[in-house]
């Protein structure tokens, strides 16, 4: 195999050179990693002699053994790094120095492309970990369910059962584990209820940030096909509806990026004045796999 590698070394191209070591590593069963790092690794560990008598050379040999390279004409690199070769003296005069700058252009590319491909199109479990990353904020990814179009309900229905309570000062933690109680009796996965749950406390920092902890009432009813959370405060108010684009928010801005996670966390997350005296809604709905819904 050694001298088939150092045969794989005439070929100055380093594409058509991998397409070789493909096809003979599949001829003979050998794995093509391993003879590629064979290739490469014989053009760096070439004897002084064997340096000193060639006129080319493909492989990033150490500088010192080209001092007596007289009759070298061809130095191919195997990376883009070629500042030590290019110092007066180390190569001789009339030597061409080539590197293998956009050799690697094909691979590259098909990586990047591979990688966008996985943030499209990924797995329910890999969208919530990035989501809870915060990923999202600077790049687009999406969910292989994607997400369930959430029709309006009919006025005429009623929810199964409704609580309502009030955010005391300092206690959001206490009502966060109390949101979590109410929807563990639901028709929802331990993740499903953990990120409504992380959604419901987005949506009371944002009414503590903007109104304060006056005020605040949180709303859990749970329908049919469906749980909403309502989180109510009295600040000055905002609107954003369920398709509704989201403000600018600069890159590095602390703050912002709430309704965004609210909206990868829970089917639907808008906000809405309050119909009576002043303030806002965050309407979060969680849609059910399972429509059983206990009384």
């Amino acid at each position: 195999m050694k001298a088939m590698a150092r045969r794989l070394l005439e070929f100055p191209q380093e594409l058509e050179r991998n397409i070789y070591i493909d096809a003979i590593a599949g001829r003979y069963g050998i794995a093509s990693e391993e003879l590629k790092r064979m290739v490469n690794s014989f053009g760096a560990s070439m004897s002084r002699e064997q340096v000193e008598a060639a006129d080319a050379i493909v492989g990033n040999v150490p500088t010192e053994m080209l001092a007596g390279a007289s009759g070298l004409r061809l130095l191919q690199l195997n990376s883009a790094g070629y500042e030590q070769y290019a110092a007066p003296g180390v190569l001789p005069d009339g030597c061409a120095l080539c590197c293998a700058t956009g050799a690697y252009g094909q691979a590259v590319s098909e990586h990047l492309f591979a990688m966008v491909l996985s943030l499209v199109n990924v797995a329910p479990r890999v969208y919530r970990a990035l989501a809870l990353m915060r990923v999202m904020d600077f790049m687009p990814v999406s969910r292989a369910d994607m997400r369930r179009s959430v029709r309006e309900l009919d006025p005429s229905v009623f929810p199964e059962w409704r609580r309502t309570f009030r955010v005391a000062a300092g206690q959001m933690a206490r009502v966060r584990g109390r949101v979590e109680c109410l929807c563990e009796g639901l028709p929802l996965t331990a993740d499903e209820v953990f990120d409504l749950t992380l959604a419901v406390g987005e949506a009371l920092g944002n009414a503590v940030d903007h109104a304060g902890e006056r005020g605040v009432l949180v709303t859990v009813a749970a329908y049919a096909d469906r749980v909403v959370v309502d989180v109510a405060d009295c600040g000055q108010g905002f609107s954003l509806g369920p398709d509704e684009e989201l403000p600018e928010v600069a890159t590095d801005a602390e703050r912002g990026r709430g309704i965004k996670l609210m909206r990868m966390l829970a089917d639907s997350a808008s906000i809405s004045p309050k119909s009576t005296g002043e303030g806002s809604v965050t309407h979060l709905v969680k849609l059910f796999s399972n429509s059983v819904v206990a009384r």
